[in-house]
């Protein structure tokens, strides 16, 4: 009877439009998510993160927690997200390049993670059915930002020190990992030159795309001197123009 009482009390706390809303932003959500995993280059992956993240973000506004999801949009969309798609526009990242498994095990590890957070989060689920919304109206109390700030620093202060510090030792180990102890002198610039003769690598710099041709596109192919395709002058995740006159 009391959990009949509770789960009818938390329905009804859910407006109609709250439900639309939550429904539709949950779907796009979720289209996002699958569009992650699925999408054939690292670019697209990016965009659909983003989506997700946005799409999240309003979720967070249409249950009255404004603080995450402004944090949301402009912490994990705005910067995070963004850096990482303006990255993979610049240097470019080959599809077959993101389907080498780096760290062996990786993939077995992704599924047994993805599966125990589909358990949690089922477990959450069932939980906020049965029993209903707990520290909400504690949260908002005297405005979303302000009812976490007094959260946060007072009852669970130590829970969020020990986050920032796990953070904090996170970002130093992969520092650590990171660097790369040089022990022997740094060359000159005519030191590799004459290694790269000596080596038979390139000598000079990779050219532009559009080089020599009638457009200077990102995907037009560079010519040399003696009229030739320069193939290493456009990305190899760009469809490439590379006909006679430089056009498509």
């Amino acid at each position: 009877m009391t959990v009949t009482f509770l789960a009818a009390e938390t329905l009804v706390r859910t407006s109609t439009t709250e439900a639309v809303v939550f429904w539709i932003l949950a779907v796009i959500a979720v289209a996002g998510a699958v569009g992650v995993v699925t999408a054939p280059k690292a670019v697209y992956g990016a965009i659909f993160l983003a989506t997700t993240m946005i799409a999240l973000a309003m979720v967070y506004v249409a249950q009255d927690a404004l603080f995450l999801g402004v944090v949301q949009v402009v912490v994990y969309t705005g910067a995070v997200m963004m850096l990482f798609l303006f990255v993979l526009m610049l240097i470019g990242v080959d599809s077959s390049e993101s389907l080498v498994e780096t760290i062996r095990g990786q993939r077995i590890a992704a599924i047994a993670a993805g599966l125990g957070f589909g358990i949690l989060l089922i477990a959450g689920i069932g939980t906020v059915t049965t029993t209903g919304f707990v520290g909400l109206a504690e949260a908002n109390a005297g405005g979303n930002v302000q009812g976490l700030a007094v959260l946060i620093f007072t009852r669970d202060l130590w829970a969020f020190e020990l986050t920032s510090a796990l953070l904090i030792t996170a970002a130093l180990g992969a520092m650590v990992l990171a660097h790369r102890e040089r022990f022997e002198r740094r060359k000159t610039q005519r030191e590799l030159v004459i290694d790269r003769f000596q080596t038979g690598a390139r000598a000079t710099p990779l050219p532009n795309p559009g080089v020599y041709a009638r457009h200077n596109a990102l995907n037009t192919l560079a010519r040399l001197p003696d009229g030739t395709k320069e193939e290493s002058s456009v990305s190899t995740i760009l469809a490439r123009s590379d006909n006679g006159n430089g056009q498509r």
